[in-house]
């Protein structure tokens, strides 16, 4: 008997894992809301991209929040990092004392501290959960640590772009670093449906290789309104990309985990990437509260509890936390436009 499924925020990563499963069969719900929802619920989600050549819409079960039936066996829960406190009594509710909750947000979790040996353990990280809300609401014992390498954006409501890259993956793995049944399951589960499920042993440090990428390219693009792409072809930002890229190395060393990569060409390996704007720069674009906490002040909470300075992601996270702060104060997106 397969396992009842809910991806819980169904936008670009959300609601292309819940379109492919649902493809494959599963038994999987969609929780949406606003013009999302409605366009799932009347035609399906598009995906458009060069290994994606359907020309009909994926039919998929959507609902609201609150309209869910639980409980679930798996949830996805696919909200950006800063909307998770606000949703966890919610989603929570929605399972039972064996539901596994995947967490795939990009940048460092709430839990990094838990369930490790390290001169740390038990250190909450602040910036990730003030209240202690998320520590409270979920058992570590029920959560699955992720990483979503799939570059996505939203054309439309419910009209996906995606674009192809090596590592495209969804990696998941425990918070004690066990190799377990249950990764296994959800990565064959999500490999069946076309997207690389990849359980791993240490998925802190996957977390720290992404967010090598995310913590540079996402923050600058907040400042600088480029992709990564035009950024890294600029000289003066990608310099300044390379010393944030030395520093984000440095206080992941510092937190417990070394990362055996080369600074340099992950900048200039950025140049042949597809030019395609940040989920932080469309965010910015579109007047959403920015996710800055996993990605960039989290860092700064580990320069302050390491020693390590950062001062280059000090200054440009900064500057984002102020584009962040007009965002919300002045109620508007931030971008550029032609003029006449």
């Amino acid at each position: 008997m397969g396992m009842k499924i809910l991806v819980y925020g169904a936008g670009a990563i959300g609601g292309y894992l819940g379109a492919i499963l649902s493809e494959a069969g599963e038994d999987v719900t969609l929780v949406a809301r606003g013009a999302g929802y409605d366009a799932m619920a009347s035609r399906g989600v598009i995906l458009e991209g060069p290994k994606i050549s359907k020309p009909d819409p994926i039919k998929v079960r959507a609902v609201r929040p609150g309209e869910e039936k639980p409980p679930y066996d798996l949830i996805f829960v696919t909200l950006k990092s800063h909307q998770l406190a606000g949703a966890a009594q919610h989603v929570r509710s929605l399972g039972n004392k064996d539901t596994i909750f995947v967490f795939p947000q990009n940048g460092l979790p709430w839990w990094y501290f838990d369930g490790i040996a390290s001169k740390y353990r038990g250190t909450p990280l602040k910036t990730l959960d003030p209240e202690g809300v998320l520590a409270r609401t979920f058992d570590t014992a029920q959560i699955v640590g992720g990483v979503a390498f799939k570059p996505t954006d939203v054309l439309a409501p419910a009209h996906i772009r995606l674009a192809d890259s090596p590592a495209d993956s969804l990696t998941i793995g425990e918070v004690d670093n066990r190799m377990s049944d249950r990764l296994q399951t959800i990565g064959n589960m999500t490999s069946n449906a076309g997207w690389k499920g990849a359980p791993v042993a240490d998925i802190r440090k996957v977390k720290w290789t992404k967010l090598l990428s995310n913590a540079v390219w996402n923050m600058l693009g907040v400042i600088t309104q480029a992709t990564p792409t035009q950024a890294a072809r600029y000289a003066p930002t990608s310099a300044l990309a390379l010393a944030m890229t030395h520093e984000v190395i440095a206080l992941a060393k510092a937190a417990g985990c070394t990362l055996e990569v080369d600074a340099g060409k992950l900048v200039s390996d950025v140049v042949q990437r597809v030019s395609l704007p940040s989920s932080t720069l469309q965010d910015a674009r579109a007047g959403r509260t920015l996710e800055l906490g996993a990605l960039s002040d989290v860092l700064l909470e580990i320069s302050a509890l390491t020693g390590v300075a950062a001062p280059n992601l000090s200054v440009v996270s900064a500057c984002a936390n102020m584009v962040n702060q007009r965002i919300i104060e002045d109620e508007a997106g931030v971008r550029l436009v032609k003029v006449a």
